[in-house]
């Protein structure tokens, strides 16, 4: 009697241990289900659930994890930091879809109802979006749903095994179609034909003027990049809408001015060359980049509200919740731009518009602006507060990204920068820097271009702008070390001494054995 008894206990317990496993499988899948249906209905923007958990991790991480995390992982960083709120939030609705089943479960009612309604209830607390909290929702309890389609046999195992099934096959389909629907489409929403149109009159002749001026050298880009650099606090960017958008001036000024996009067309429009590189860019890193901008300088703007007799600098606030403090003398001669390389500015560069300043590291270049604040006092910004002092001019570059062979000849290129203080020549050794030979360069890129002028003549020279260098020798046959330093125009050479990116960008020489 006592082994039957055991054997009774064994199956109890045997089969609880399955209802559970049943029903944690069954949450787990509804989880992924809502996670989906959220992604279909909002896409990679704020309004889907895991944006603010993610945003909210970034806030709330301690100074130091930021710098580590920028510095040893780069963009991945923010990828991980997406991944891990997309792991909190789908264990969160897991959480509470089982609970919600189990409440049902005691009261003998359909689960189905309770699911929908806990479910809403969590993530319009999360994302504040009612859309996208109902669509997690229902993504929620259709796996829930689908586990009770099949009954069981007798016996119950195939039974909990089916239902499983059903919930994972209900969820995988919810993923997919949702990884469908919520996929950005091609960037800037245009297509080939419409970016060959936009890229005509005087930005298409700027352009073909800085593709013409370009080494044709594999592996070193072109003079307009071909893929911009990005880097942001977030996980999952901005959309605000154009139509809606408004740029504030407020502050230290005789009057607060509040310009719509049809506002800030509305004055001097023009087209410059501007370089942006990352206060976290590696000392021979890629986050250096150049592209043609559009827009209207930002001392229009100010000159418009008025600035008070202390006004001192100017805080520029996003959407994103975004703010670096710039002195007034660098950004009066900045741009507010709303154009890219022909067409409007890309969302993931800060649509509907960004300040570029000129000679300052890329964080000061605001995307996603809604507002300058002008002060009469300095303000601490959001990477001061977090140990980071990339708010001055960039410090001189020269890299090395190009190593081509041609017969007994070795050819060596890249691109150097040095902000407004612009470059006069870039030196090259082949011996580890004992002897220097001079690079060639590229022609500079042409000055700011009125968008109103008729056929202008396309002179002067790009104020904040790289130049392009490539040097060849003769192969020594021995392996060696090639050294590159660059000289800005006030005749400084790149400082020699190492310094890496935290907390005011990477300086020393680039080197490179070959």
């Amino acid at each position: 009697m006592k082994d039957w008894h055991d054997m009774g206990v064994v199956a109890r317990a045997t089969g609880a241990c399955r209802t559970r496993a049943t029903s944690l499988g069954i949450a787990a899948t509804a989880g992924v289900g809502a996670l989906a249906a959220s992604y279909g209905f909002a896409g990679r923007t704020p309004q889907f659930v895991a944006a603010p958990v993610a945003s909210a991790f970034v806030d709330a991480a301690p100074a130091v994890l930021v710098r580590v995390g920028i510095q040893s992982l780069g963009s991945i960083a923010q990828s991980l930091v997406l991944a891990c709120a997309l792991a909190g939030v789908g264990a969160l609705y897991a959480a509470v879809v089982a609970l919600a089943r189990e409440t049902a479960g005691r009261f003998a009612l359909p689960a189905e109802p309770f699911v929908a309604a806990a479910t809403l209830l969590v993530g319009w607390g999360v994302v504040g979006a009612l859309g996208s909290a109902l669509a997690a929702a229902v993504g929620a309890t259709i796996p829930v749903a689908a586990s009770r389609l099949r009954p069981p046999k007798p016996g119950g195992v195939d039974g909990d095994r089916r239902s499983v099934l059903a919930s994972v096959l209900s969820a995988t389909g919810l993923s997919l179609g949702g990884w469908v629907v919520g996929s950005p489409g091609a960037p800037n929403g245009t297509t080939d034909e419409e970016a060959r149109a936009a890229q005509t009159g005087t930005e298409g002749r700027l352009l073909d003027r800085a593709l013409a001026a370009s080494f044709d050298v594999d592996g070193l880009d072109p003079l307009v990049s071909r893929e911009f650099y990005e880097v942001d606090i977030n996980a999952v960017n901005p959309t605000p809408d154009r139509d809606g958008w408004t740029l504030d001036v407020t502050g230290a000024v005789e009057t607060e001015r509040s310009h719509d996009l049809a506002d800030v067309r509305s004055f001097p429009t023009e087209h410059r060359f501007v370089t942006l590189r990352c206060v976290s860019d590696p000392l021979n890193g890629t986050k250096l980049d150049t592209a043609l901008w559009t827009g209207i300088p930002v001392r229009e703007l100010l000159d418009d509200a008025g600035l008070t007799e202390d006004a001192c600098c100017v805080v520029l606030r996003a959407k994103d919740g975004f703010y670096m403090e710039v002195p007034l003398s660098a950004v009066e001669d900045g741009l507010l731009a709303f154009g890219m390389n022909g067409l409007p500015l890309p969302r993931e560069h800060g649509a509907p518009a960004r300040v570029l300043v000129p000679g300052h590291w890329g964080e000061v270049n605001v995307k996603w602006v809604t507002e300058l604040e002008v002060t009469e006092t300095p303000v601490e910004g959001y990477w001061e507060k977090r140990g980071w002092h990339g708010t001055g001019p960039v410090n001189t570059v020269a890299k090395l990204h190009a190593v081509n062979r041609d017969g007994g000849r070795i050819e060596v290129a890249g691109h150097a920068y040095a902000g407004t203080r612009s470059i006069e020549r870039v030196e090259v050794s082949t011996d580890g820097g004992a002897t220097w030979g001079v690079a060639e360069l590229t022609d500079p890129l042409p000055g700011r271009v009125p968008a109103d002028a008729e056929n202008p003549t396309l002179r002067g020279r790009a104020a904040d702008a790289w130049r392009g260098w490539r040097f060849a020798y003769d192969e020594p046959g021995t392996e060696h070390e090639v050294v590159v330093r660059a000289v800005d125009g006030t005749g400084a050479v790149q400082p020699r001494e190492y310094r890496e990116p935290y907390p005011r960008g990477a300086t020393g020489w680039v080197s490179r054995t070959v």
